[in-house]
């Protein structure tokens, strides 16, 4: 008979109960997300600025103060000031280190408050390795300041102040939690506030960092956000309509796909939620009963772009960073959300349309024109459909993963789809990606250039349709199966030219994977620098000068010139947890204070594709010339020495 197993002794001892910041410095995820550098917009840092932010705009939602400071020194410290009420100066300590403690318990305070669970601020507080807070309320002054949430200083009794009532919050990431190279990219930052001003007609914010200062303040709220963020002439003007507690601007563009950007009291929900449901129906059922046909679903909203913003007391929310919204009504025992949306919609919209019979003729033109092309391309899609799938378990081009983006599995975010040229770079990629996550999709050679091309050739081209078809992407993105979709070419002149042809396919067909920030371009290291002790991949040439003083100067160094080159067992540490990625990244338009776009070199994407990518007009041949410039090319001898080649560069 077998000895049986000793079990671990299972005791008093066992059990654990950790404080509030021991329990979100060992899970940071449950309440930030991932933690990241700074190189996503997901990254846990931006949560952070986001939970300090937010307090400042409920301030201000309430009805005081009218202006945010926000300043991001060049050490990633970042200051926080507004000029609301201040937080009570004898409970600073509670609403800054004690979990589930604060103001928005109380509904009558703050109704519409997205913050309703105390947690968002302590958060910040114990992932900073430098924390201060200080309010400033009726002459008055106290401050307190923290390192990994534990209290280095305490002012105790307030002292006298001139300053205006608010509240301004100091906080620096902390090293131990986040990478060393941890940092803000403006870029995002800009993005954030600006949806912030959007939200927020009449709110003032203030963004100083060493680069200079902007500032973000909109007139027309909604309406702004989706003049900026159209990327082609709208079909008619922006419709703006309103009810209780839901506030919707939208209009129809030219290109194709819907783009939807969804907020719950004054938080942007990336991922839509049942709000943003109940308006995709309310909007067909109008237009149905408005123009008696029962238009398909997808023909009334093909190319639609539309804001949606909603108040809820008490939101539900699927997770701490809020990205969707998973209430079914207005308030506790209250309205239903989805009846109330879509009563709304349907009453407002059809008031709207009566009175500008234009507009409504130019809605009814867009939705006939989409009812056209989906019958033109009917029997393509059925053929197209019926090929894939007797061709999807044979599928040589997509070597699948396991955990896909429209699953529930607590990984679902770190799905990944590789788009790769030529069977060597897949190659690599395959025998060395995490098989749960990563899938590869291989190309054959450089895609058709599909600029001008109707939606047909998606389902004409074998190559194209079997991208979409493993994407599921045909419709909408609502079944995506991967959340990042990454481009790894070769930073060749061939692999730079198969980007912008990836990258042209995406924003022709299916603009909205770009818009949603699924679409990546992956950064793979130029030079390997090792000695016998030491191995360094640089990304660019200073890191490359850095590794060569580390190593020495019998460094030994490689220059990678293709995927290829790079063996598995290096690869697997380039798309492993430390994988660097490049946003593809559409541009807003930029708004005067009239809400008017602000002329640029191109204003829609149409131009953009038109001028890059359409024929080779005088006007690109007279750009190509006048950027002309001379580059180094580096180049090595035995000894690691520089040898300097040079050639023309567009």
């Amino acid at each position: 008979m077998a000895t049986p197993v000793p079990a671990h002794n299972y005791t008093e001892d066992s059990i654990k109960s950790l404080d509030w910041r021991e329990h979100i410095r060992l899970r940071p995820g449950m309440y930030i997300g991932k933690l990241g550098d700074g190189s996503l917009p997901e990254d846990g840092i931006y949560v952070l600025l986001k939970e300090v932010i937010d307090n400042s705009i409920d301030e201000h939602v309430m009805g005081f103060g009218n202006s945010i400071e926000i300043n991001i020194a060049e050490d990633q410290t970042v200051t926080v000031r507004d000029y609301g009420r201040g937080v009570p100066l004898g409970k600073l300590l509670e609403c800054s280190a004690q979990i589930n403690t604060g103001a928005k318990y109380d509904s009558e305070a703050f109704k519409r408050s997205v913050g309703l669970n105390g947690v968002g601020i302590k958060a910040v507080n114990a992932l900073s390795e430098f924390f201060e807070i200080q309010a400033f309320r009726e002459n008055q002054t106290r401050s307190i300041e923290f390192s990994q949430g534990l209290v280095v200083y305490d002012m105790g009794n307030p002292k006298s102040s001139t300053e205006p009532n608010g509240t301004r919050i100091v906080f620096r990431a902390d090293a131990e939690s986040f990478a060393d190279d941890t940092h803000y990219r403006v870029d995002f930052v800009r993005e954030m506030l600006r949806f912030y001003s959007w939200l927020n007609p009449g709110l003032t914010l203030l963004l100083r960092t060493p680069a200079g200062e902007e500032k973000f303040k909109s007139k027309d709220g909604l309406m702004d956000l989706v003049r900026a963020k159209l990327t082609e002439d709208p079909q008619y003007p922006i419709i703006h309509i309103a009810g209780k507690d839901v506030e919707i601007a939208f209009t129809h563009g030219s290109g194709y796909g819907e783009e939807y950007y969804s907020f719950v009291n004054g938080q942007h929900t990336t991922q839509g939620g049942t709000h943003i449901a109940a308006f995709r129906e309310a909007i067909v059922q109008e237009c149905r009963e408005f123009f008696k046909k029962q238009f398909e679903p997808a023909d009334v909203r093909g190319s639609l772009i539309a804001a949606v913003s909603v108040k809820v007391q008490e939101p539900v929310f699927e997770s701490q960073t809020k990205t969707k919204l998973g209430s079914t009504h207005m308030e506790p025992n209250g309205r239903n959300l989805r009846s109330h949306i879509l009563n709304t919609v349907v009453s407002q919209l059809d008031n709207f349309l009566h009175k500008h019979t234009d507009i409504a003729k130019a809605l009814q033109e867009k939705i006939n024109s989409n009812e056209k092309e989906r019958k033109e391309i009917s029997g393509i899609q059925k053929a197209a459909r019926e090929n894939a799938r007797k061709a999807k378990v044979h599928n040589k081009k997509l070597r699948d993963c396991r955990i896909h983006f429209d699953t529930k599995d607590k990984q679902r975010e770190d799905s990944t789809l590789f788009i790769t040229e030529g069977d060597s770079a897949s190659g690599s990629i395959t025998k060395s990606r995490d098989v749960n996550t990563q899938a590869v999709f291989s190309l054959r050679g450089k895609p058709l250039n599909c600029y001008g091309l109707t939606r047909k050739i998606v389902y004409e081209n074998e190559e194209f349709y079997l991208l979409a078809n493993a994407l599921q992407i045909e419709e909408d993105l609502e079944d995506l199966r991967f959340n990042r979709v990454v481009l790894a070419t070769d930073a060749d002149v061939d692999g730079m030219h198969i980007r912008l042809l990836m990258i042209t396919f995406f924003l022709q067909f299916f603009p909205e994977l770009v818009r949603k920030g699924h679409l990546y371009i992956l950064q793979t290291p130029l030079f390997r620098v090792r000695n016998k002790k030491d191995t360094f991949y640089c990304y660019s040439d200073d890191e490359r000068q850095r590794a060569i003083h580390l190593c020495g100067k019998n460094a030994e160094i490689t220059r990678f010139k293709g995927l290829g080159e790079i063996s598995p067992d290096e690869f697997k540490h380039f798309i492993g947890p430390n994988i660097r990625l490049e946003p593809v990244k559409i541009r807003d338009h930029e708004l005067d204070a009239e809400g008017n776009a602000i002329p640029t070199e191109h204003k829609s994407v149409k131009e953009m594709l038109s001028f890059y990518m359409g024929k080779n007009t005088p006007e690109r041949q007279t750009y190509i010339v006048e950027n002309l410039r001379i580059e180094k090319e580096l180049e090595f001898n035995d000894k690691g020495e520089v040898k300097e080649n040079f050639k023309l560069a567009a």
